[in-house]
């Protein structure tokens, strides 16, 4: 059975029972069909409001629902039984920025120009974002918390309140915690990474100092149970990004969810009071890894001291129990929105999303954050939760096992509103996922890719193939070549251990998949990054 049959369980408290799938095999059907289905299926005839829940750096098992022996969700576990699961969603680059970008655009960072945070090219100027359609068709588009975009795909927002100073200037949330009188401890939680006023802190780990009610996962509920409730003063659905800012760095858990887990020594998990489990790579050689991931091991960063974390393994349950608490604490927070629905009356004619923009290690090959200077292959970072409700529409108790990929969203939550897509230079790079969530009938997707200035990552239903690009503009003089293509049987070695791109046995998978990206360069114009290179060279 693969590993990512879904381990769906309808949760009460702590205890988790499985429920039986209802679909077999699914994937995607064409627009056009998946519109014949939306046209039967009984649609409210109101548009509906959509709320997407969005976390940053989640990695996908660790979710009570996906089975995970330690992670507490109950509310995330709830959602999955009101609508449909996707195992494998993978994010279009394993970074922010370029996630966030694609994500909000429906194309892909190539395309765009983005594969780095720090990269901006022309392509994004002219690009239309969700929230600019949305609001183009009758909606009141609002974001709270980190968005991490540029350029015109962060236009059309009728309102916005931002974790980061320069993306809502004046009204952020470091505006809020100064009017609370809590700059000091908020600096005292992001010194953990970031240094300043206060040290570092080991793997950016220390309990938070802030008061339950004033963290940023506090602050973007806030601000969006305050729309659901003024809701009923508006005569137009909204469209509003909830974006929490963890399970992020630095990991700076509330000592009230970090007291839901023991980690003072290693455990079996499964049950409240258990010790955390080791993860089972925690141990893996750093030989075995690329070069940016080896270096992080020989305490070639000032903040992730993996070398230390080595010799201490409370160092890493410290990190891996506080990365736990802070997914616990969204999942608080997830449930009073859905409650203020709920009492609002707005339940039953909103979409919920729930995902991620990529994942984390969380002690995954002994590795901690997602390294994302220096590959772009592991299922820990670009494999990312995708649940989708909306009461009397889509399918409930669907578990999903086909490749999507996160920025499938764009076109999905487009036709689920009855909006049609722009009509753009670039047109749509993702694909409508409407006819799995309505009818569950579709085919099977054969490959996706994931992408960032380092690595390209072809991803089949059994096999992954990560092709290093180490473009001289971000390399700096290393060349992540010469470590050699990395090819996993993700069905016999879910853990990524074995590097099969020498073994002759896996010769013919090795050549079908890179005919699958060289498919993939032909289909999809690197419009943007060809931008970047020509820029670069002309420096």
């Amino acid at each position: 059975m693969s590993r990512y049959m879904a381990k769906l369980v309808e949760t009460d408290s702590i205890t988790r029972r499985l429920f039986i799938k209802t679909l077999g095999a699914t994937a995607f059907i064409s627009t056009a069909v998946s519109s014949k289905i939306l046209a039967q299926a009984k649609l409210p005839k109101n548009k509906p409001n959509i709320l997407l829940l969005f976390s940053d750096q989640h990695q996908a098992d660790c979710l009570g629902f996906m089975g995970h022996p330690d992670v507490i969700t109950p509310n995330l576990d709830k959602l999955a039984q009101s609508g449909t699961v996707f195992n494998r969603s993978y994010c279009q680059d394993g970074v922010c920025v370029p996630s966030r970008m694609a994500l909000m655009t429906g194309l892909y960072p190539r395309r765009l120009g983005v594969l780095h945070n720090p990269d901006h090219a022309s392509v994004s100027d002219n690009v239309v974002s969700l929230q600019t359609v949305l609001k183009n068709n009758g909606y009141y588009t609002a974001a709270f918390g980190k968005r991490h975009l540029k350029q015109a795909a962060d236009q059309g927002w009728d309102i916005h309140r931002s974790h980061l100073q320069n993306e809502s200037p004046g009204v952020s949330y470091i505006e809020y915690i100064e009017k609370h009188g809590l700059t000091d401890e908020f600096q005292r939680d992001w010194s953990g990474e970031f240094g300043g006023q206060y040290p570092t802190s080991d793997l950016a780990t220390r309990i938070s100092a802030l008061p339950e009610d004033k963290t940023m996962e506090a602050f973007t509920a806030e601000e969006t149970i305050k729309l659901i409730r003024q809701q009923k003063k508006r005569d137009k659905p909204f469209f509003c990004w909830s974006s929490f800012y963890r399970p992020h760095q630095p990991y700076n858990a509330l000592k009230r969810y970090l007291d839901m887990y023991d980690y003072s020594k290693w455990g079996q998990g499964t049950a409240k009071g258990s010790a955390i489990k080791k993860p089972a790579t925690l141990e893996q050689s750093p030989e075995m890894l690329p070069p940016a991931l080896r270096a992080w091991h020989k305490g070639g960063n000032k903040v992730w001291r993996l070398d230390k974390a080595a010799k201490d393994h409370q160092l890493f349950r410290f990190y891996i129990a506080s990365y736990y608490a802070l997914v616990t604490e969204i999942d608080h927070h997830i449930g009073q929105i859905i409650k203020a629905l709920k009492e609002e009356g707005l339940l039953e004619n909103t979409i919920i999303i729930y995902t991620s923009d990529h994942g984390d290690f969380v002690g995954r090959h002994g590795m901690v954050e997602k390294c994302a200077t220096g590959h772009n292959v592991y299922e820990d970072t670009l494999r990312v939760p995708l649940i989708i409700s909306q009461r009397g529409v889509v399918r409930q108790k669907q578990s999903v096992d086909d490749l999507v990929e996160m920025f499938d969203l764009y076109p999905t939550l487009l036709e689920m509103a009855g909006v049609d897509l722009p009509k753009t230079k670039n047109g749509i790079d993702a694909t409508s996922l409407a006819g799995t969530l309505i009818s569950g009938k579709s085919t099977k997707r054969k490959y996706v890719i994931s992408e960032n200035w380092s690595q390209a990552t072809v991803i089949t239903d059994k096999y992954k193939l990560g092709i290093w690009l180490d473009p001289t503009q971000y390399a700096k003089g290393r060349d992540y070549r010469a470590f050699g293509d990395m090819l996993f049987d993700i069905e016999k070695d879910p853990d990524e251990v074995n590097n099969l791109i020498d073994d002759p046995k896996y010769g013919e998978v090795q050549k079908q998949l890179r005919k699958y990206f060289d498919e993939f360069v032909v289909k999809v114009p690197a419009t943007g990054k060809n931008e970047l290179a020509n820029r670069s060279k002309k420096r």
